[in-house]
């Protein structure tokens, strides 16, 4: 089957040893996700689907950073939220990979970069990674189904600290939350992954679908309702005046001021 080339230079896809790799390289914006990423992860992921050679996925970044999110710029001029926005496309591609996926995580993983993991089968990240759901800092509500899966993993009370302080936390804390398989240092963290995906190519193509099947049908519906739920809240927060002066902080790199809502 014909090899798939990503037409975006910022997501580099690579197919080595049955592991389809997607790296996020943007370093001089430490790996911000713009809407033409979006739409090459997406198309990737459904590339990886139809291959037969593709027996797993790695998502990694660059330079010691995975992704500090969305690129904000980028995504306010195209706020309008559908199925066909990039985004969304990728969200349902990783949503629905047929493929079981490996993230591996260095340096800063900011809001869709921590939620993204929420979809991902195995998650490993060196112990000084920093994770953080900036959501409600930027006047927005969680996504990517991150209000129902969060609670489902790590408990209501640890996913409404998560969720409504916003804060920094690193990959020692994510390994104790359940967040993350493991953590390492740095240094030991390409080895550990490689070997981990050396492993998972080598399984049964078929078992490993039917397990990652099983494992994940009795909370479909539910994360479908999350979801849908979760467009209607952030498309709304995208509106507010609250993410207008949340914006607008950042830009300006000042603290945000809410007192006046």
């Amino acid at each position: 089957m014909e090899t798939y080339v990503s037409p975006c230079e910022q997501v580099q896809v690579k197919l080595v040893a049955r592991v389809l790799r997607l790296r996020l390289c943007r370093p001089n914006y430490k790996n911000a996700l713009t809407l033409e990423m979006y739409t090459a992860l997406a198309d990737a992921l459904d590339h990886a689907g139809r291959n037969p050679e593709v027996r797993a996925l790695l998502l990694e970044g660059s330079e010691g950073c995975f992704t500090s999110g969305n690129d904000l710029l980028d995504f306010m001029n195209n706020p309008e939220i559908s199925e066909q926005h990039p985004v969304v496309r990728f969200m349902r591609a990783l949503q629905q990979c047929g493929k079981p996926v490996v993230a591996s995580v260095c340096g800063p993983a900011v809001g869709i970069g921590t939620t993204l993991l929420l979809h991902c089968d195995l998650v490993y990240a060196a112990e000084d990674a920093r994770f953080q759901l900036p959501f409600v800092n930027l006047g927005l509500c969680p996504e990517f189904g991150a209000s129902y899966l969060l609670p489902r993993l790590l408990g209501q009370v640890r996913a409404s600290e998560l969720l409504l302080l916003g804060e920094v936390f690193d990959g020692r804390r994510a390994e104790q939350l359940g967040l993350v398989n493991a953590a390492m240092p740095e240094v030991d963290l390409y080895d550990y992954v490689e070997d981990k995906l050396s492993h998972l190519a080598a399984k049964p193509p078929a078992a490993v679908a039917r397990t990652r099947k099983l494992l994940r049908q009795r909370q479909e519906a539910l994360l479908e309702a999350s979801i849908a739920a979760e467009f209607i809240g952030f498309a709304e927060g995208l509106g507010s005046e609250e993410c207008k002066e949340a914006i607008t902080a950042f830009f300006e790199k000042r603290v945000p001021n809410f007192s006046h809502f």
